[in-house]
């Protein structure tokens, strides 16, 4: 149809506004800036030494690296980025590399080479992140495929997603009636089952969403259909990875190894191509070829015919064992995708040439609402029927340029799926958290739908009348009139509050003495306890003020501390928020994309303690809301409570 085309098209306007965005920030803070201001802003290591050598992942080199100056400066490396490893601040060429593994001062860097370069010894060495466009060409690649779909089955869920076609339903009779599952996962298997086009599983916090794709994905392959799972981010495609895995599906993931947690090494496409019988084959023509090559490389110029016949022969022959060499590889690659029950990648790994002609009966898109809508169309361009899981209502997915966003790029597929289709249902029993807990997000988010499992919704630290403390499920302490005040870093322009990271300790110590003297005054290995801040800085103060509480340190092992993202799909027994912003204006910044505070607020089990400033959040509707919710619940309790 003429509109679903238009839209899609409109599509490449607003990826083009991202990827110059991109590149433009890329520009400004890498190349454009000097070394020592990268440095400050967590965006360079120089000079860093190369600690241990080793082929780990995928038969991959990795290094293991130090950064040897700025300790304490927060940095931006993190897992599954693509960095460049480089001599003397760029003066002499680079080696790129993915990180596998990044963590304070230490990070594991793997490359795709066999050895390293000569160059690596010849002084200090610094690494910089890079910019990395193969996404951003996946994506137009299928945003193409769909615009010039036409009388196809592409054509079709174009069509019927973005709602100008309606959604087909199977006629026969299939009844969802898993004993394991609640009415409504029931309901949810039953519209994956019986559409014909697409399905949408909205699944807010705690409701088993995960549970209900991988029943879903299982009653899928009963009948050697095989299945495409994908998800926005590698965290999100391994879990979905392992779950499969546990029910002893056959799964293969898709993506480069050090990307791929360790624990499921044994699933990467590249563990199972070396588990074919053929791959000594494959080994031993790689080996020859490059012997060949060599050989013609050791014949001088000045040479007679012999020589050179024989240098054109040992050419010939590398060329020949290279192609055959592929020609296996490809084979052996296409056996191990047609053998697999299910494939797992990210939305742009699906992309991936091993996947080229392979058509799926479903393809799964899990936490589609964190998707943006070109990356959601690459796996759909392999699928006869879709399912979207998700919750629009939690994190959005990342968009860098304020003109793409005014002009849609945040509004995802999953969004329009749910709005412009009846082929959603949503999941309506939650059994993570205390309906207190629970109860604001409900009201705000999910039209008060949700309801608490039994099995938790009176779940809390301890039940003595004499510990309130461990008794309530919410807490807000409130620090307004304290003289709180925020703070931003200069160096990397993020807000941070010491004196509530300093509070917040004192409250958390106090909570836990409590809970410890109920427990025979012994540290529960078992509780989970997570500290969340919307600000990188106010993350780094939390850090650095928990060394300086040492009757919690004994709790160190049970405890995380992360920005709202480092906890998505994640769950605590406590949880504690450090709102940070507390000012004369009212100025609230992050605080202002209610979806990310939702996740915050829906990670607790037991026991939800935030910490703010009223008098700073409470000018905004949304939080007036929060506070009248709290009196409601009896929640409330004065910072001055603590202070002495």
């Amino acid at each position: 149809m003429k509109k679903a085309i238009e839209e899609i098209l409109r599509q490449f306007e607003l990826i083009k506004l991202e990827r110059d965005e991109e590149i433009r920030q890329y520009k400004e803070i890498i190349q454009n800036t000097p070394l020592e201001e990268r440095k400050k802003r967590g965006l360079a290591w120089y000079p860093v030494t190369i600690d241990k050598e080793e082929f780990g992942i995928g038969a991959n080199l990795s290094l293991e690296l130090s950064r040897t100056t700025q300790h304490d400066i927060p940095h931006k490396f993190s897992n599954g980025q693509t960095a460049s490893l480089y001599l003397n601040n760029k003066e002499k060429p680079s080696v790129n590399g993915i990180i596998a593994k990044a963590k304070d001062n230490k990070l594991v860097l793997v490359l795709n080479i066999d050895e390293l370069p000569d160059w690596i010894e010849d002084g200090k060495l610094g690494l910089d992140l890079l910019y990395n466009e193969g996404t951003y060409k996946e994506m137009e690649r299928a945003l193409r495929r769909v615009a010039t779909a036409e009388k196809d089955r592409l054509a079709e869920l174009r069509n019927v997603i973005l709602g100008y076609a309606k959604p087909n339903v199977d006629s026969y009779e299939f009844s969802s009636d898993f004993p394991e599952l609640n009415d409504s996962q029931n309901r949810a298997i039953q519209k994956i089952v019986l559409s014909k086009d697409v399905a949408v599983v909205h699944g807010p916090p705690g409701t088993g969403k995960t549970t209900t794709i991988v029943k879903a994905i299982e009653v899928s392959i009963k009948n050697k259909r095989r299945v495409l799972a994908c998800a926005p981010s590698n965290t999100a495609v391994d879990l979905l990875t392992s779950k499969l895995a546990a029910k002893g599906i056959s799964v293969v993931r898709l993506g480069h190894p050090a990307r791929v947690n360790e624990s499921l090494q044994k699933n990467t496409l590249d563990a199972k191509l070396q588990a074919q019988p053929d791959f000594k084959r494959l080994k031993l023509l790689r080996r020859e070829a490059i012997t060949q090559q060599e050989k013609a490389a050791k014949f001088k110029r000045s040479f007679g015919p012999v020589e050179r016949e024989a240098r054109r022969d040992a050419r010939k022959l590398a060329r020949e064992l290279r192609f055959e060499a592929r020609e296996l590889e490809k084979y052996l690659l296409k056996k191990v995708i047609t053998d697999t029950q299910v494939v797992t990648s990210t939305m742009a790994g699906a992309g991936s040439f091993v996947l080229k002609d392979s058509l799926f009966e479903t393809v799964f898109l899990d936490e589609a609402g964190q998707a943006l809508e070109p990356a959601c169309w690459i796996p759909i361009t392999r699928a006869m029927k879709v399912v979207f899981a998700g919750d629009h209502q939690q994190l959005p997915p990342t968009v860098k340029s304020k003109e793409a966003m005014k002009k849609g790029l945040g509004e995802t597929l999953f969004e329009k799926c749910i709005n412009r289709t009846d082929a959603s249902v949503m999941l309506e029993t939650q059994y993570r958290m205390h309906e207190h807990i629970m109860g604001f997000s409900n009201q705000q988010f999910y039209n008060g739908k949700l309801q608490a499992h039994e099995s938790v919704k009176d779940q809390v630290l301890g039940d003595s009348e004499s510990d309130q403390l461990l008794k309530t499920a919410v807490e807000f302490v409130d620090t307004s009139g304290c003289a709180f005040e925020e703070k931003v870093n200069e160096q990397t322009l993020s807000t941070g509050n010491p004196l509530e990271a300093d509070l917040l300790f004192k409250h958390l110590t106090l909570l836990l003495n409590l809970y410890k003297s109920h427990n025979q005054q012994k540290v529960d290995p078992k509780l989970s306890i997570g500290i969340i801040a919307p600000y990188r800085e106010q993350v780094r103060q939390l850090r650095k003020s928990l060394k300086e509480h040492p009757d919690l340190l004994e709790w160190e092992d049970n405890m995380s501390i992360h920005t709202v993202d480092g906890f998505q799909g994640q769950e605590r027994d406590i949880i504690y928020i450090s709102m940070v912003r507390s000012n004369d204006e009212g100025k609230i910044g992050f605080l202002s994309d209610f979806r990310r505070i939702n996740v915050a607020l829906t990670r607790a089990k037991k026991k939800l303690v935030v910490v703010g400033d009223s008098a700073t959040i409470g000018n905004h509707k949304f939080y007036q809301q929060f506070l009248d919710y709290i009196e409601s619940v009896n929640a409330y309790q004065s910072a001055w409570s603590y202070l002495y």
